[in-house]
């Protein structure tokens, strides 16, 4: 993160942040906006993610918020995921997809998992963090 009253750090060129990169990732103002309209807190642990799963879709009526939202619950998937599996990270495929890579090298697109999610509700978030919880 460039921080302008720091300075200039010498940064090699292609260096990642990846606490800067998880800071942003974890942001996914959509979800947690219709979240808590619905009276849930995410507050980045598994039980949350249950929470989301019990929510009535009323975003799939909604062509415009359904990508957005899918991509939010995909984000906030990871986000689960990278605070609460040891070892778990997020990572930058060379075509700029954020995916989780987990201590075992084993990689998740969480963010397609996010999609399918928003538009069908299966997998379950809460399933899939299982699953890679226990991978």
């Amino acid at each position: 993160m460039k921080i302008p009253f720091l300075g200039n750090r010498h940064v090699k060129p292609g260096a990642r942040d990846p606490e800067g990169i998880a800071e942003l990732l974890s942001e996914c103002e959509l979800l947690r906006s219709q979240a808590s309209r619905e009276g849930v807190q995410l507050d980045d642990t598994a039980a949350s993610l249950e929470a989301l799963d019990q929510l009535v879709p009323r975003w799939r009526d909604d062509a415009e918020v359904l990508p957005w939202l899918g991509n939010d619950a995909g984000l906030y998937l990871g986000t689960v995921i990278v605070r609460t599996v040891p070892g778990a990270a997020w990572d930058l495929r060379p075509d700029g997809q954020p995916v989780i890579r987990l201590a075992s090298g084993r990689e998740f697109d969480v963010v397609d998992s996010g999609h399918e999610w928003a538009s069908s509700g299966a997998p379950e978030l809460s399933q899939l963090y299982a699953e890679v919880a226990e991978a």
